[in-house]
């Protein structure tokens, strides 16, 4: 479980820009919430106890400053792990923009929420998004017809 949990909390810790790195302690999101609800329970952190999963952000702060950038801009490995964090896929139903806490059910069988707040109203055919994460971490859904973009975390 190791060898599966490194590279992935790597690749995590990578998609971090420098702000978020330098970045106070407390203004780092934490692992529980760069991952989805399946991701954290698949590598086994749902187990850590509090002051674990507190060593375990410590540590990823702490490894994203001293060796996160040299890997990102070395290993081809990562960066083709990175371009891979990407999906298209079409709204089922009708797609009529969001309102808040919009649900997004995919036509891949995936279902997205809208995390942030904001509202955009749509009205034509097109139901094509693309969802990718962000420099943050956190995962974007953009409606590819208008190019819109509101924050969504996974929900199924």
């Amino acid at each position: 479980m190791r060898r599966t949990l490194l590279p992935f909390l790597t690749l995590t810790v990578l998609l971090l820009p420098s702000s978020l790195l330098q970045a106070k302690e407390k203004d780092f999101p934490g692992i529980e919430n760069l991952m989805s609800d399946a991701e954290y329970r698949a590598a086994g952190l749902d187990k850590l106890s509090p002051s674990e999963r507190q060593a375990l952000n410590q540590w990823l702060i702490s490894y994203t400053v001293k060796d996160a950038q040299h890997l990102r801009s070395s290993s081809a490995e990562l960066r083709q792990a990175e371009d891979k964090i990407r999906i298209e896929a079409q709204v089922k139903g009708a797609f009529k923009g969001w309102r808040g806490k919009t649900v997004f059910t995919l036509d891949n069988g995936q279902v997205w929420q809208q995390r942030l707040s904001g509202r955009f109203f749509y009205s034509g055919e097109n139901r094509r998004v693309l969802i990718k994460k962000n420099l943050f971490g956190f995962y974007e859904l953009t409606h590819v017809a208008t190019g819109k973009t509101v924050g969504v975390s996974r929900k199924k």
